[in-house]
């Protein structure tokens, strides 16, 4: 057995059985503890969703439909650094699909997909806040307003030296 994946499922089991003394086994807490988990993991691994199915007494397929029904869950690994580029109405006018078409290109994944090696993860959103600012991407929630495919170029060379 692949003893990275050992660790990884001992180190789920310890968290899970740490936020299990935390909690009551209802229903009512199941956002709260998947909360902690993705806060804690960075994503919701398939053992903490069954630990999470034993401890509240509901089916892993309601677990699953709200972690996919929330924006905020993902059910795979993210890279280092989360690069989310806007798609809202006004950056999109302003050019942030030529700005994540570049982005694809370079790091070879698409959009809710993490690169091989763990370092690159791309998300899109609809709105960031930041409109007077559009285009706008965000690397690890730091805006980059006025965003062009030279900048994003800038900003990929240096987290890429920073590897």
């Amino acid at each position: 057995m692949d003893t990275k994946k050992t660790c990884n499922i001992e180190k789920i089991n310890q968290f899970m059985e740490k936020i299990f003394q935390e909690y009551l086994p209802v229903k009512d807490n199941l956002i709260q503890i998947l909360n902690e988990v993705q806060e804690q993991f960075g994503y919701i691994p398939k053992e903490s969703q069954i630990k999470i199915s034993e401890f509240l007494k509901i089916p892993m397929a309601e677990i699953y439909g709200v972690i996919t029904f929330y924006s905020r869950f993902t059910l795979e690994p993210k890279g280092k650094y989360t690069i989310s580029i806007c798609l809202g109405t006004a950056c999109y006018v302003k050019g942030s699909q030529k700005i994540l078409d570049r982005l694809e290109e370079r790091l070879k994944i698409t959009s809710g997909q993490t690169t091989q090696d763990g370092m690159f993860s791309i998300d899109t959103t609809r709105c960031v806040g930041a409109c007077g600012l559009a285009p706008v991407f965000t690397v690890n929630g730091e805006v980059y307003g006025k965003a062009t495919v030279k900048k994003l170029d800038e900003v990929l060379d240096k987290l890429l030296e920073n590897k």
